[in-house]
This record gives structure tokens, C-alpha cells and sequence, in this order.
């Protein structure tokens, strides 16, 4: 066996087994703290699949900013067990059926599923470099770029002033 499938297999057992633990975990910053882990494994499948700036930009927004969101928004809720509304059994039945259901159809899918047929030709061209990224993003699709800053500039006074308590006038 080669290296990088020991690395795969290791990171695949990180990335499944901290998914689960999300999941199934009953305390919700063990949860996120399960998914930060299971965020920083997939950065490594990228990096296995040599894409280092998709790699870079996944913990920078998905394990920094996204995640930290998480963690706000969980200790702003301040879950306390005594206070949480047991599910009625149906309830949990109707999760077990759907999990199953979306389960079965999904392996359904990748049973049917055929390969790509075609060559895949190679232009020689480096789409990895984040020299082409640059040049790209800041050539053809530079308008776009800048309506997203503008939305997530937006989005963020939007979230401080929601956030913000009002004052009480007297």
C-alpha cells in the first residue's frame, strides 16, 4: 500500500467517524467541536486531490468563520437540558423512516450510476495556481466577485443591527 492511500483511508476514518460524532453527540460544542474536525479532514482530501487553495479557502471558511458562527449562535441559545421538549415517538420513527428512505435512494443512484465515458484531454494548462485563479477573478468575473462583497458586507450590518438590543425610551 502506498502512502497516500494510508492517508486517504486515515483522514476517510477521521472524516466519517467525526461526522458521526456530530451527529449522534448530545452536547451541541461537542458537536461543533466534532465538526470543526471533521471540516479540517476534508481540507486534507483536497489537498490529497492536489487543490491547495480549495484546501486553504475550506478552513479559512468554513472551519474559521462558518464554525465560529456556530459556536455564537449555540452559546446565544444557551441549550439547557431541563428546559428541552422530549420528541414524541412518531416523531423519531418519521426520522428513522426518512434516514432510511434517503439511504436506500442514494445507493439506488450510485448503483445505477455510469462512469463518464470520454477521454479526458489535458491542456497543460495549471488551473490549480493561484496566479490563473487571480487573474481569472479579477479579470472575467471581477462584477460578480464584488456583488458577493457587497451582499456579505450587507448581510453582516444587517446581522449587527438585528443583533443589537433596542433601547427602552422612557
Amino acid at each position: 500500500m502506498s502512502i497516500l492511500l494510508i492517508l486517504f483511508c486515515v483522514l476517510a476514518a477521521i472524516t466519517l467517524s467525526t461526522a458521526f460524532l456530530t451527529v449522534f453527540s448530545r452536547n451541541p460544542i461537542h458537536s461543533a467541536i466534532y465538526l470543526v474536525i471533521c471540516f479540517f479532514s476534508v481540507a486534507g482530501h483536497y489537498l490529497l486531490l492536489n487543490a491547495q487553495f480549495l484546501a486553504i479557502v475550506h478552513i479559512i471558511v468554513y472551519s474559521g468563520a462558518i464554525m465560529i458562527l456556530f459556536l455564537f449562535t449555540i452559546m446565544l441559545m444557551n441549550l439547557n437540558k431541563e428546559n428541552e421538549v422530549h420528541k414524541p415517538r412518531i416523531t423519531r420513527l418519521g426520522a428513522i423512516v426518512s434516514f432510511c428512505l434517503v439511504c436506500l435512494i442514494l445507493i439506488a443512484i450510485f448503483i445505477n450510476s455510469k462512469p463518464i465515458a470520454g477521454e479526458y484531454i489535458a491542456t497543460g494548462e495549471d488551473y490549480q495556481s493561484i496566479q490563473v485563479l487571480g487573474k481569472i477573478l479579477l479579470n472575467e468575473y471581477m462584477v460578480p466577485f464584488e456583488f458577493a462583497s457587497i451582499l456579505l458586507l450587507v448581510a453582516m450590518i444587517g446581522t449587527v443591527l438585528l443583533s443589537k438590543k433596542e433601547k427602552l425610551e422612557k
